[in-house]
This record gives C-alpha cells, sequence and structure tokens, in this order.
C-alpha cells in the first residue's frame, strides 16, 4: 500500500493533518527557494537555511545536543540564559504560517493578531515537532492577545506566564520582574531538574555574549554602503536563531562574518549605491512570512535594517552583572530585558523613537516601511507618533497592513513599488 492510499485509509483527522503538512511544506519550500535565488548569496548562509528546512519542510524538531529539553518563548523579554543555565534550550515560537494562521482563524476572533492564531493553529493540529517537543511554554503578557494564547496554551500544555510590567524606570518596576523571573526559574528547575546557581547562570552569560558579540560584528557589516548582504538573507539568519542552540549558531554566525569581510575586502557587494536603503519597523516578520522583505529587494530597494523583534531587539549587549551572585544576575537580566525594549507595550515609549532615528543614522536610511500585522493594535498606535517624527527628518514613510494570507502579495507590490520609486524621485529631484 503506497502513502497516498494509506492516507485515504487513514481517519478524517489523519488526512486533516496530512492536508495541513503538504500545504504549510509547499509554502515553506516556496519561500526558501525565493530566499536562494536572491542573487549574491553568501555560501556560509547555507546552515541557517538548513535550519529553516529542517523546522518547516523536513518537520523536525530543533537543533540541538541529543536530550536537552527545549522551552518555548513567545518574546524577548523571556531571558534565554536563564534557561541554558537550568540545563534547557529556548525556542522562539512565534509563528508566522499561512497554513497554521488560517486553522487558527477558526478558533481565535476575526481581529486576533495573525500570529497568535498562527501560534494556536500549530498547537490544535500538533503535528510540528519543533512545538510538541517543547517541556514548558513560556507566555510573557505584553498585549491581550498574548495574554489569551497564555490562557489557550496552558489549557493544553505546561505553561508559565511572565507578567511585564507596563512601565520600567521605577524600582518597583523592576522588582515586579525579578520576581517574575524566579517564578520562571522555579518551573525549570521542576522540569529540568537542574537549580539555580551563579556557576551556571554565569556560563549560560558567556554563550550569549559570544553570540552578541559576532552580531555587532555582522551589524557593523551590514551598515556598509552600497550593502554587503541581502536584507532578505539577513532576516533569514535572525529566523534561524529561533531554533538552534546558541553556541552553534554563533559558529555559523563567525562564518559568515568572515566571509563577509572577505567579499568586501574583494569588493563583491550585494547592491548598488544608489538604490534606496529602507528600513523596517513594527510587528515581526516570521518565516515563512517573508513577502515584505522579498518584495522590497525585488522592486529594487535595499533592505538595510530591521527594528523587529525578530531582528536586532532579539540580541541586546550581555547583560550588566555588578553584583556577582545569583540575585546579581536575576536582577541584570530583569534590566535586560525590559529596560533596553523598544516594545510598545510599554506605556512611555521614548526609547523607541530614539532607537529608529539612531538606526537612521547608523544605517543611512532613505525610506522607512512600518508593518503592522492586521489586529496588531501595540504597534499600529504608534505609526502616528512616528510619523510626526519621521516628517520633521524629511524621511519617507508608508504602513503597510497585513496578514498572513497570500491574496495581497499584488497589492503590496504596487505599494512598495510606488514607495520606492518616491524615494528615488526626491534623491533625483535633491540633486
Amino acid at each position: 500500500m503506497n502513502e497516498i492510499d494509506q492516507i485515504r485509509k487513514g481517519s478524517a483527522e489523519d488526512r486533516r493533518k496530512q492536508r495541513f503538512i503538504n500545504k504549510s511544506v509547499a509554502v515553506s519550500v516556496k519561500y526558501l527557494r525565493k530566499i536562494d535565488e536572491l542573487p549574491h548569496k553568501p555560501d556560509a548562509l547555507e546552515p541557517f537555511m538548513n535550519i529553516l528546512r529542517r523546522v518547516f519542510i523536513d518537520m523536525q524538531g530543533a537543533v540541538k545536543p541529543d536530550g536537552m529539553p527545549t522551552v518555548g518563548t513567545y518574546c524577548v523579554m523571556v531571558p534565554q540564559e536563564l534557561i541554558y543555565a537550568a540545563g534547557a534550550m529556548p525556542v522562539k515560537l512565534c509563528g508566522g504560517s499561512y497554513t497554521a494562521f488560517n486553522i487558527g482563524d477558526d478558533i481565535a476572533p476575526r481581529d486576533a493578531c495573525p500570529l497568535v492564531k498562527a501560534v494556536m493553529g500549530f498547537q490544535s493540529i500538533g503535528v510540528m515537532p519543533v512545538y510538541q517537543e517543547c517541556s514548558l511554554m513560556a507566555v510573557p503578557v505584553t498585549c491581550d492577545c498574548k495574554k489569551k494564547l497564555a490562557g489557550y496554551l496552558s489549557e493544553r500544555r505546561p505553561t508559565v506566564t511572565l507578567h511585564v510590567p507596563s512601565g520600567r524606570d521605577r524600582d518597583a518596576d523592576m522588582e515586579q520582574y525579578v520576581r517574575e523571573l524566579y517564578l520562571f526559574s522555579r518551573r525549570l528547575t521542576e522540569v529540568t531538574g537542574v537549580e539555580l546557581s551563579y556557576e551556571r547562570l554565569s556560563r549560560a552569560c558567556g554563550m550569549t555574549a559570544a553570540a552578541q558579540y559576532e552580531l555587532s560584528r555582522f551589524i557593523e557589516l551590514r551598515r556598509r554602503a552600497p550593502l554587503v548582504i541581502k536584507g532578505t538573507h539577513y532576516m533569514a539568519v535572525m529566523n534561524a536563531m529561533s531554533y538552534t542552540h546558541i553556541a552553534l549558531w554563533t559558529r555559523y554566525m563567525k562564518a559568515l562574518n568572515d566571509e563577509l569581510e572577505e567579499k568586501i575586502r574583494r569588493g563583491e557587494m550585494a547592491s548598488k549605491e544608489n538604490r534606496p536603503r529602507i528600513l523596517i519597523t513594527g510587528s515581526p516578520i516570521v518565516f515563512p512570512n517573508f513577502k515584505l522583505p522579498l518584495l522590497i529587494e525585488e522592486m529594487g530597494g535595499v533592505l538595510v535594517g530591521d527594528e523587529t523583534c525578530m531582528g536586532e531587539r532579539g540580541a541586546y549587549d550581555p547583560p550588566a552583572i555588578v553584583d556577582q551572585s545569583v540575585d546579581g544576575v536575576m536582577r541584570a537580566l530583569a534590566n535586560k530585558s525590559t529596560r533596553p525594549c523598544t516594545c510598545p507595550t510599554f506605556v512611555d515609549n521614548k526609547r523607541r523613537v530614539y532607537r529608529i532615528m539612531q538606526m537612521l543614522k547608523d544605517y543611512q536610511v532613505q525610506g522607512v516601511i512600518y508593518h503592522v500585522l492586521r489586529g496588531c493594535l501595540v504597534y499600529d498606535y504608534e505609526y502616528q507618533v512616528l510619523e510626526e517624527e519621521l516628517g520633521k527628518l524629511k524621511i519617507p514613510v508608508i504602513r503597510v497592513e497585513s496578514d498572513y494570507n497570500e491574496e495581497d502579495v499584488e497589492q503590496l507590490r504596487i505599494r512598495v513599488e510606488a514607495f520606492i520609486e518616491l524615494i528615488k524621485y526626491g534623491k533625483e529631484s535633491s540633486r
């Protein structure tokens, strides 16, 4: 009996799961092929592409040492150092799947965030090993949709909810999050059997510091004009980080940086110097939902920066440890996870505007695309503030609202192409 006959003879639920797998794999194959076909792809990008193939096409789990448990996280505010110190590996499970989104659309309300719908779809269908193998789910409450997601997951999987303070400038705000991290660490110990210690926390901080060093090298290389690596390739690198042990990702990153430095020495750049330089900010762009970065580069733009929680925001500088004790590290992790964070969940978000202004200068940005996932109110709310600030600098900005359906690709193509032409016209007029 061949595979098709086995599916036909299976239960309705088996056939439903197989249809999901077929559709999900087909979408992932399509977008990985598009990323592969972009010109000037570095050879050292292949390990990152293989990670995405493993998870989304081969339907295997995260890349990690044998026997190491995984903890699913749903925000950059979950300190990965704490999970590594407990003998587990963090896996970022924010979903970008069109197929899972369609299933989640039947579970969540119509206006719920597509990312949350995708996560609910993955959990409902139960066929993605990277989701199913997690021993614990960690969900910071950063918006109403995440709050309801935490409730949905807790009814089906071991789940811990981290209550993120709405402010971060008062000592009381930090004390609250430190308490949340201690509660989280106890749940981690229950899962792994490993007690929290300063030595283990210190080693974990050392691993993430090595990764942050290579990322800082990468960021410096990306600031070059003309560009040495396509922005879509960079986003594939950062998405692969979600499913890879940090030590292995660091090794791959070092090889990529070394190759990019050699390309610069040989003058082998990935774009022409006169291409419009675009920054993406707003809602996260999670594989395989790469339609926007691909459109930017297909339409003649250069994606030079990504101020989202799937980009640089997920790997800030190492925690500043003053008190060399468990409590000292916990407080440093609480500060690192919240104080520099530019997520709009916080009441006072001057840091977000300052960070974007800084990136405009660092990356010589000529236009900003503000990406809003339909239903993502916290990001949508802040568009006007950023639009006003960019207007003062005469930097063009466009708000692009989308979800995980592919029906809007042509509409997005027209808007992105027009925006890039606007930047080109502005450059020519200023000469």
